[in-house]
């Protein structure tokens, strides 16, 4: 035997000596080992998942699913999802035994006893794959596994045989591996684009495009109805004739019609002949992903398509390389989660893009272990939630993932953001043109802009145009100003960021120190424990905690003793006037203290401002940058959220004591666990497309808005309530409509029903239904609810059930996964069923057999909240919750039929539903009223796999 040989065979053997794999699907676990795999009781997993070692699918969920504690991190337990993000960092993998079998290439394995051994096979390619002489980036593995096997990593000793199953290049210094960020490649400045040109696209060279985007995707032909769609949509890329006339589209096309193809091919013509960048605007990061996967049409090349595509989120979504470093440097010194930060830094080495929130991020990896929040290397904790960049002052602002983004984006032919960061960069930006600054770069090229899940559009600008005062809002306002200043924590305030900038200023100094001074004013840290304490003693500090006491005693005066005691499920609230007098009272000393800290804001604001025209002709390009960041964020607190928390109090002191026909005003409380644990004075636009209109709208030159909802079929004008709620109405030149009807024959592969013999305010009714129709179905079934409460009541009731029968349930609120990791789970397993709210609704992409079946517990009417109320009276009565509830069932049948091959049955247990909200449906579907025994025996005939 060689000498050369043993690392291989020293792999070998760590390839083997692999512990039982423990897997613990909800219902009964299993284990496999070498000699096969058995179905274990629960006493036992549990005794081998305390007890190890042992391979494990997310520690933290079969520890839930066992009914024990999150366990720490030990050398006996290996969780095969760390080392999935190890061997495959930034490649995707569904949280579970099913997941981790079809990313490493093996077959769906169905049943606990399946899954163990998937589980264990999964460990073992995955080691296997590390010891191929041709897996990438072997010394740079090595480096870090040497740093995670000292830290105590289960995956330690047999990820570093695999990896010296080759042959490792010696180093004197190796170093930790840690510093992922002195390691990537820097952006560079390229000359500016310059304004878009105006050529326009006919129709017949979109339906040309779309024809050759087909092809590469490997289809033969466009149907009719998505050429002509691609025909139409040109009319939103053709140039306008004045200045605020833009060319306005609403298309509504059915699923299955190609509307994502339909309008890239007008937009990437537009892009290409006018040497700009068309924007699409999505509501959900899951459409924003299947956008960049569809762009691959436009540009097959990788690279190429990293330069022709970007996706573009909010600063709060990315990776800050200074809180990474700042992360990795705690835990070195023991205040951390250092397996968890290697991870982190070694995904960071090979991102896409640093998005953390919907990109290439794993963000079940923070979770799998007991590891205390605010150690986590988590997106909460590594990103930029907390405006707290000081820009071109950073160290890594070369290698910056937001800063290559945004530059990215500015020589894009397509970039694909979403309709929450469109909107509040378009009101910043309107707000600094009307003081005659330049808009930013970005967004000053929104011209072209297609916002699809249109439906949404409404809802995105009422969350960016509103404002509340909260006590959550004003302490994070405090700490963006005065920095952390609880023991240990991790951050930096305006001295630490902009400090610098004005210490040649004596005037600028003083507006500094004073608007630290003036933000301790401001509610701190630990504000619900103050303000709503359970032991009901309440101990407010400063003005504006005062006055959100005065707040909760109107809200508890006036709202039912039912909702008081936690809350309820929705929190409380109650309208604002008469408003009572020590609510009258505090908002004065409030408004002083918000006024306070406005003042030398605006003083900062000012003088940096002087610098950028004083020193114009001397300021490097890095200095420049650093002064535009920290007038961005002074801005937006200093002309936009203290400016509008204060006209919000002083809106108390008049005489009249009538609320703006404009606005609705009003005080809430939110609660969480039974405790109180915020309290608001909010404010929103009845009719929100008057600032999405005037920021967003009129500026542009072409603006198309699609979705599979957006008519109503029962009004007189079907689109009437669209043009409504997208801005559309005030128009000066009316918008073009489209409707497209989707190409499946749903009369064949759908089928409707109401279930008429129910009690819908049961929850063992409500669990005892959808336990018999998801076996009839077997499984792949979608439960969705309309609130919490009865979803995790139905969910103790369901589960067990299911699992008998071998057909795991997942349900958000209830599971440690966050949404998209939950459907990720539920589109891998084909026979499983999943419960959620309105999130799960609007986020579900599940083409095939595994979503099947779709019940709702109940009509999703709109909940009558005060705001509700008031649109109601403006929009139309009863006829707008109608319509309302019409799209949202329209929006879930959606979800059910994604291509021409499935099938698929939707049911409401609500006997009560009223056949006019069907009507959203696709023409050919049917609605079927009946008792539940025989609706299961329709589901299990319509469902059964046919031969």
């Amino acid at each position: 035997m060689s000498i050369d040989s043993l690392p291989t065979l020293r792999a070998a053997a760590a390839l083997t000596a692999l512990p039982p794999a423990l897997a613990v699907p909800p219902g009964s676990g299993a284990v496999a080992d070498p000699d096969g795999a058995r179905k274990i009781g629960r006493g036992a997993a549990e005794g081998l998942f305390t007890g190890g070692p042992v391979l494990v699918c997310h520690a933290s969920l079969t520890a839930r699913r066992l009914g024990i504690a999150p366990p720490p991190r030990s050398r006996d337990l290996l969780d095969v999802l760390e080392l999935f993000a190890f061997v495959r960092p930034a490649r995707f993998c569904a949280p579970s035994p099913t997941g981790l079998a079809l990313a490493t290439g093996q077959a769906e394995p169905k049943g606990a006893e399946a899954q163990a051994l998937a589980l264990r096979e999964a460990a073992r390619l995955l080691l296997e794959e590390m010891t191929e002489a041709a897996w990438p980036g072997r010394e740079e593995a090595v480096t870090l596994a040497e740093t995670l096997d000292r830290a105590g990593w289960a995956w330690g000793d047999r990820v570093l045989e695999a990896l010296h199953a080759q042959p490792v290049r010696e180093r004197r210094q190796r170093g930790s591996g840690l510093d992922s960020w002195s390691r990537l490649p820097e952006w560079e400045d390229e000359a500016p684009r310059g304004e878009a040109g105006s050529a326009p696209v006919d129709s017949e060279s979109a339906r040309i495009r779309l024809e050759k985007l087909l092809q590469a995707s490997g289809l033969d032909e466009a149907r009719p109805t998505q050429s002509d769609y691609a025909a139409e949509a040109a009319f939103a890329f053709s140039p306008r004739d004045e200045e605020g006339r833009p060319r306005m589209l609403l298309a509504e096309a059915g699923t299955g019609t190609g509307k994502t193809l339909g309008y890239l091919a007008p937009a990437s013509l537009w892009a290409e002949r006018n040497a700009g960048a068309a924007w699409v605007s999505t509501y959900t990061r899951a459409l924003q992903r299947q956008i960049d996967r569809e762009s691959a049409s436009l540009w097959p090349d990788p690279a190429e398509r990293k330069k022709k595509a970007v996706v573009r989120k909010g600063r709060e979504n990315y990776l800050c390389l200074l809180n990474l470093q700042e992360t990795v440097q705690a835990a070195q010194l023991g205040n951390g989660d250092l397996i968890g930060a290697a991870l982190a830094s070694r995904w960071a080495m090979h991102t896409r893009d640093g998005d953390m929130t919907g990109g290439d991020w794993p963000g079940w990896l923070p979770g799998l272990f007991a590891v205390s929040p605010g150690n986590q290397a988590s997106a909460a904790n590594l990103v930029d939630r907390r405006g707290e960049c000081v820009h071109a002052a950073c160290p890594h602002y070369r290698t910056c993932f937001v800063e290559k983004t945004i530059r990215a984006s500015r020589r894009a032919d397509l970039v694909i953001a979403n309709h929450a960061l469109v909107m509040t960069q378009a009101a910043f930006d309107g707000a600094r043109t009307a003081r005659g600054l330049k808009q930013d770069g970005e967004t000053a090229a929104l011209k072209r802009i297609v916002f699809d899940e249109g439906h949404h559009l409404f809802d995105a600008a009422d969350g960016a145009f509103s404002a509340a005062l909260s006590g959550q809002e004003a302490a994070e306002l405090r700490r963006w100003i005065r920095g952390p200043e609880g023991r240990g924590r991790r951050g930096r305030g305006l001295e630490q960021r902009i400090g610098e900038l004005c210490a040649d200023s004596e005037a600028a100094t003083q507006a500094l120190n004073d608007a630290i001074r003036a933000a301790a004013q401001l509610p701190g840290e630990g504000v619900s424990s103050r303000i709503a304490p359970p032991s009901g003693e309440i101990n407010p500090v400063g003005p504006i905690e005062r006055f959100l006491v005065a707040a909760l005693e109107q809200l508890r005066a006036r709202t039912s003793e039912a909702a008081t005691p936690g809350g309820g499920e929705f929190g409380m609230e109650c309208a604002l006037f008469p408003v009572t007098d020590p609510v009258l009272e505090t908002a004065r000393a409030a408004a002083q203290a918000l006024a306070a800290v406005e003042a030398p804001l605006l003083a900062l604001s000012r003088h940096l401002e002087d610098i950028l025209d004083d020193e114009a002709a001397d300021l490097e390009p890095s200095s420049r940058a650093w002064i535009e960041g920290a007038l961005r964020g002074l801005d937006r607190r200093a002309r936009m959220t203290l400016p509008g928390w204060r006209a919000m109090l002083q809106a108390l002191e008049s005489d009249v004591g009538e609320p703006d026909p404009d606005f609705v005003d009003w005080l809430s409380a939110e609660a969480a666990f039974g405790r109180i644990h915020d309290v608001a004075l909010r404010r929103h636009w009845i009719d929100p497309t008057v600032p999405l209109e005037a920021a967003v709208v009129m500026p542009s030159h072409g603006v198309l808005v699609t979705s599979a909802t957006l008519s109503d079929p029962l009004a007189e004008d079907p689109f009437e309530l669209a043009r409504l709620r997208t801005g559309a109405a005030r128009l000066v030149e009316p918008a073009r409509t489209l409707k497209v009807e989707s190409p499946f024959d749903y009369a064949a592969n759908s089928r409707v029903i109401v279930v008429t013999d129910l009690m819908k305010d049961d929850p063992r009714q409500t669990a005892a239904a959808m336990r018999e129709l998801f076996l009839a179905a077997g499984g792949g079934g979608l439960g969705l609810f309309t609130a919490i409460r009865r979803l995790k009541a139905v969910y103790e009731r369901l589960g067990p059930d299911l699992a008998k029968a071998g057909i795991p349930l997942h349900a958000q609120h209830v599971d440690p996964l966050e949404v998209g990791a939950l459907v990720d789970v539920f589109r891998a397993e084909e026979d499983s069923c999943l419960l959620g709210t309105d999130a799960v609704r609007d986020g579900v992409d599940v083409p095939g057999r595994s979503l099947r079946i779709l019940a709702f517990d109940r009509v999703p009417w709109p909940r009558p909240d005060l705001l509700h109320k008031a649109r109601r009276e403006r929009f139309g009565g009863k006829g707008y919750d109608d319509a309302l509830a019409r799209a949202r069932m329209a929006q879930a049948f959606g979800r059910l039929i994604r291509r021409a091959d499935d099938r698929g049955v939707f049911v409401m247990l609500d006997a009560a539903c009223p056949t006019r909200l069907f009507a959203g449906l696709p023409p050919g579907t049917e609605v079927q009223r009946m008792g539940l025994a025989e609706a299961v025996e329709t589901v299990g005939g319509f469902l059964s796999p046919r031969t």
